[in-house]
């Protein structure tokens, strides 16, 4: 079971309560990574702002009433509090942000879940940032420092800031950026779903989840009656990868669809109906399946389709995505089951 977010920001805070750390009450701190505010909320000052680029976790934290931004600006800040993702490079660019953002002499907190790679955490920050306090609380550990330009390792620093920028993967066939699903390789399972596209797919056609647009290139390269290609990701990182590919897709095929990102949560309502909807949907948190997601999905789906439109969607083979396909599709068919995937295939929405 992942650790929640109530003790990763108890385990955060600790060197503050203990005196370690002076957080000021008018300081001006950036919050980088924070999931939701639980456990921390009631700590946030006046001058306090987020930095988060996930739809969702972007909507939690103006939910609880703060400031938050996709890019908080350029700083300087007085204190950085980063919440450490699990991806390591992610993690690089995170910390690379916070040391850019923050004063000369300001303090810099950091949190990782034990099962989500702290000791890793750990190594890196030491390397960035030299000398550095840790402590143990709540299955997560806390690493504190004070930003020191003359300890700072600046060949890492660099390295590390262009984490966050797109880069070229896979001899150069695609962009793409630490952050994002899959990020330095197509997903075997939206490699099958690819496979399976039928060419007579037509008219306006949506990606769900559409990451740095693995699916909606194929669709450009194979589909040529699909005129309009809106693709939908939660992730912010995704959008400059994703244009550039489908760019480059679109000049290689010689036609001229129509392409649209929207950052958007999949899981909520889209604006406009469609002829037809891929998807590889995610189907965990952290390391803990989370079906509910994919169910997400496909319920989004089911409600943008035109009456006669269709579902083209990949999953794990354990999912359990049938019964419910079937409650909102007359026609639900396997289209092929390989190497721990399935795609599947749904049509004529049940209104």
């Amino acid at each position: 079971m992942s650790t929640d977010s109530i003790a990763l920001a108890q385990a955060l805070f600790t060197p503050v309560d203990t005196g370690e750390v002076a957080l000021d009450a008018h300081a001006r701190v950036l919050v980088l990574g924070a999931r939701d505010a639980q456990g921390w909320r009631g700590r946030a000052g006046p001058h306090w702002r987020c930095e988060q680029g996930f739809k969702p976790a972007h909507a939690a934290l103006r939910a609880a009433g703060l400031c938050v931004d996709v890019d908080a600006g350029a700083g300087p800040f007085d204190a950085v509090l980063v919440f450490v993702p699990r991806q390591r490079e992610r993690a690089r660019a995170l910390l690379a942000r916070a040391v850019d953002a923050l004063a000369e002499g300001g303090a810099i907190l950091a949190v990782q879940a034990n099962d989500q790679g702290a000791r890793a955490a750990q190594a890196d920050f030491e390397a960035l940032l030299g000398r550095a306090g840790h402590a143990s609380r709540r299955k997560c550990r806390v690493l504190w420092a004070t930003r020191a330009q003359a300890r700072i390792d600046a060949t890492l620093l660099a390295r590390w800031r262009a984490l966050a920028q797109p880069t070229t993967i896979l001899d150069g066939r695609y962009w793409s950026c630490p952050g994002l699903f899959a990020w330095d390789r197509v997903d075997p399972g939206s490699a099958l779903l690819a496979a399976q596209l039928p060419a007579t797919l037509a008219g306006e056609v949506a990606d769900l989840g559409a990451g740095y647009g693995f699916l909606a290139c194929a669709i450009v390269q194979h589909c040529p009656q699909v005129h309009v290609i809106d693709l939908y990701e939660a992730e912010a990182l995704a959008r400059e990868p994703a244009q550039r590919n489908l760019a480059a897709a679109i000049a290689s095929s010689g036609r001229s669809p129509a392409v649209r990102f929207t950052w958007h949560d999949a899981c909520e309502a889209l604006p406009r109906r469609y002829a037809a909807i891929v998807s590889n949907p995610p189907f965990h948190d952290g390391r803990a399946d989370q079906p509910g997601l994919g169910r997400a999905f496909i319920a989004t789906a089911a409600a943008a389709l035109q009456p006669t439109g269709q579902l083209w969607l990949v999953a794990n083979r354990h999912l359990p995505y049938e019964a419910l396909l079937g409650q909102r599709f007359a026609q639900v068919r396997e289209v092929v089951q390989r190497d721990g995937y399935k795609v599947l295939n749904a049509s004529g929405v049940r209104t």
